[in-house]
């Protein structure tokens, strides 16, 4: 048994330790990669349990290993959807924190987004609206490359010409 003057060392899990994890992060990744594109990839941390016997804890870090928040929940509900919204809560929890920023952003209201639920349940990323605009869901956990594209600044503008 550990004790909370114990200090467990962290540990990077390896792909293919928690596959139904690899594959959220695999979508939250693509959120990250349209929305902060220097950021780099997420990944997953583990430590190990307080307790004898228990699984370890299991937490979203950014590129460079730093970490925030609640390790990802892994409850009853295995399904992929709760699985996704889990490691969407601890992505959003370790990016707003560390890089302090909210994360996601709504590109039409400029205000952070919260985890929430479409219609069919699946984890969405929901902007509360501004100015009269009524809440709504902005993309789906894993679109916001549908909304959003990464700035170029080499790219040519239309209408613009060198000259």
């Amino acid at each position: 048994m550990n004790t909370p003057f114990d200090h467990p060392e962290p540990r990077q899990v390896e792909p293919g330790e928690y596959p139904a994890l690899d594959e959220a992060l695999a979508l939250l990744n693509r959120d990250v990669a349209a929305t902060l594109p220097a950021e780099g990839p997420l990944g997953l941390m583990a430590l190990p349990h307080w307790e004898d016997g228990e699984p370890e804890n299991v937490y979203v870090t950014r590129a460079n290993g730093e970490w925030w928040g609640n390790p990802v929940w892994r409850g009853e509900d295995d399904s992929a959807g709760a699985t996704l919204s889990s490691v969407a809560d601890a992505a959003q929890d370790t990016i707003t924190e560390r890089l302090w920023q909210a994360w996601p952003v709504c590109t039409l209201h400029g205000l952070g987004m919260h985890l929430s639920s479409a219609e069919d349940g699946s984890p969405a990323w929901l902007c509360v609206g501004k100015g009269g605009d009524p809440e709504h869901v902005r993309a789906l956990v894993g679109e916001l490359d549908t909304i959003h594209r990464p700035h170029r600044p080499n790219r040519k503008r239309k209408g613009k010409s060198k000259g």
